[in-house]
This record gives structure tokens, C-alpha cells and sequence, in this order.
């Protein structure tokens, strides 16, 4: 059961009750990290750090955790990796996951401060660590997980019909503003008018799809609907944004050419903004 969600610099954290332990999960667009150190409570709520530290320095951890890295991260430091791998197993070895992450410039476990403070990995190596606490907390943590995942989904779909709504609503006053201001000057041409209409619309796909609606059916013909019921929470509150904005230039009189230049640039704008809050570079930063 989902306990807590908040957003915290781009990615959603969030909690999720596995046999009585309280366990983080921090996610992005991509991604799902969730907290080791939560999961090590379950072995001994009093000593989580010795824990990992007794599981990181295995060989056979080490070795996981740097294959992990090899198929994902281009910028892991393998010298490093064979150095560690090399000298585990012997007495004298330790490793700490932040001696780990520092060394080996890993992305797969990261360790943050804070509220939501504690090592954190990527969730293809958190369940290799339940597995090594618990064959039956893993079981319980990858059904919550799996809860989690559902329950997002579910968000998603909503937030996804409520942009595509307003982005249908925001077209009425788009196309209320072109009979308004342009197709009183096409009042003797019937299909004049007609092509206006699917000329404004394609000129807010091209600016924020950059093709057109008879481009990208050609392209997808195995596909039904148009390009706009394919298109991601992002774009469709982008587009309900350029609806407003190009009924307004519309009203301004400005040339078709001048408008698609403002409505390119509005899209690029505020696509960046979308897209980079959700990014994987704002993982990086819980380092």
C-alpha cells in the first residue's frame, strides 16, 4: 500500500509498506530507485549500514552490481571494478557503498541526505539485495512494487484523458478564433475554408510534433486514430497551451509564417522545461 507521495526536485518519492518496514522508492520518467537501506531494516533495524556493507563487499555482489554498470553506464570505471572484484573475499576487504559509488563512478546505487536520506539502488539491484536478506521479504516487496507501479499507471491514464479533454477544449477556442478572423474572408469559398481549418491545426503539429497529421499517418498506417491520441502527457499540455496562444496571435493579425515561428519556439520552450524536470539527471543529483 502506497503510505506517502510527494514530489522532491523533479522525482516523485514515495513509500510502500513491505511486513511493517516503511521502504522508499524515488522514481523518474525512466527509472525507480528504491532505498537499501529501508530493505536492511528488515535484517536488523539497528545496524542497516553494517548490513549492506557486509553484503557489498561479497564477491559475488561485487560482480552483480559491476555487470549492472558495464550494460548501463558507459562512464563505469572498470579499472576500478577489477580492483575491487580482485581483492574481495580476503579479511582485510571493505567496501561501503559511497567508497563504491565515488570509485567506480556507479549510477546504479546512490546515496542521499535528507527526508528521503539513506543508499538508494537501482531496482534491478535492490531486489538482488532483498534477495540476499530475505527470499520471502523479496516476494513481498516485488508485490508491493509491482502495486505501486499499478497504481501509477492508473494516475497516468487520468492526468493523460484530463490533458487530452482540455486540449480538446482549448481547440474550440482555437477554431472559434479562426471563423472569427480569417474564414470571413474566404465567405465564397466553401473549400477555402475547409482547408484553413486542417492548415491551422497541422501548423500546431508541425510546431510541436514537427510533422504533420497525413505525415504521420503514412508513417504509422497500422495505427488508429490521429497523431494527437498518441501523444504523451507532455505534448498534450504543450499543445493545449499553443491552442490558447496561437488563437491569440490569430486575433493579433499576425502572418501564418510569423505565428508558426512563435508557436515553434513556445513548444521547443516549454517542452525543455517538461522533459528535463523529469530527466534521469535529477537521480544524478541525490549523490
Amino acid at each position: 500500500m502506497t503510505l506517502e507521495i510527494l514530489r522532491w526536485r523533479g522525482v516523485m518519492a514515495q513509500k510502500i509498506d513491505v511486513r511493517g518496514i516503511k521502504v522508499s522508492v524515488l522514481s523518474d520518467k525512466e527509472d525507480d530507485y528504491i532505498s537499501l537501506s529501508d530493505i536492511a531494516r528488515y535484517k536488523d533495524g539497528d545496524r542497516s549500514d553494517y548490513i549492506l556493507q557486509n553484503w557489498i563487499r561479497n564477491r559475488s555482489t561485487i560482480e552483480f552490481i559491476g555487470l549492472w554498470e558495464k550494460l548501463h553506464n558507459p562512464e563505469f570505471n572498470s579499472i576500478e571494478f577489477d580492483g575491487f572484484k580482485n581483492e574481495a573475499g580476503s579479511n582485510s576487504f571493505s567496501l561501503t557503498p559511497k567508497r563504491w559509488i565515488a570509485t567506480t563512478n556507479a549510477i546504479g546505487i546512490i546515496s542521499k541526505a535528507g527526508r528521503y536520506g539513506g543508499t538508494y539502488a537501482h531496482q534491478d539491484i535492490a531486489f538482488e539485495f532483498a534477495s540476499w536478506i530475505s527470499a520471502e521479504f523479496k516476494l513481498y516487496l516485488l508485490k508491493e512494487f509491482q502495486r505501486l507501479k499499478q497504481e501509477e499507471n492508473e494516475r497516468k491514464n487520468i492526468e493523460w484523458n484530463v490533458s487530452r479533454t482540455l486540449a480538446k477544449v482549448n481547440y474550440h477556442i482555437h477554431t472559434e478564433s479562426i471563423k472569427t478572423n480569417i474564414i470571413p474572408t474566404l465567405e465564397h469559398d466553401p473549400k477555402g475554408k475547409n482547408f484553413v481549418y486542417a492548415n491551422e491545426a497541422d501548423m500546431l503539429n508541425l510546431a510541436l510534433f514537427g510533422k504533420t497529421a497525413s505525415d504521420w499517418r503514412k508513417e504509422n498506417q497500422s495505427l488508429k486514430g490521429n497523431i494527437r491520441d498518441y501523444a504523451t502527457l507532455e505534448q498534450l499540455v504543450v499543445l493545449s497551451n499553443l491552442e490558447s496562444f496561437n488563437a491569440e496571435l490569430i486575433k493579433q493579425g499576425l502572418a501564418e509564417n510569423d505565428r508558426f515561428k512563435n508557436l515553434n519556439n513556445v513548444a521547443i520552450s516549454q517542452m525543455k522545461i517538461l522533459v528535463e524536470n523529469k530527466s534521469i539527471s535529477k537521480l544524478k543529483q541525490l549523490k
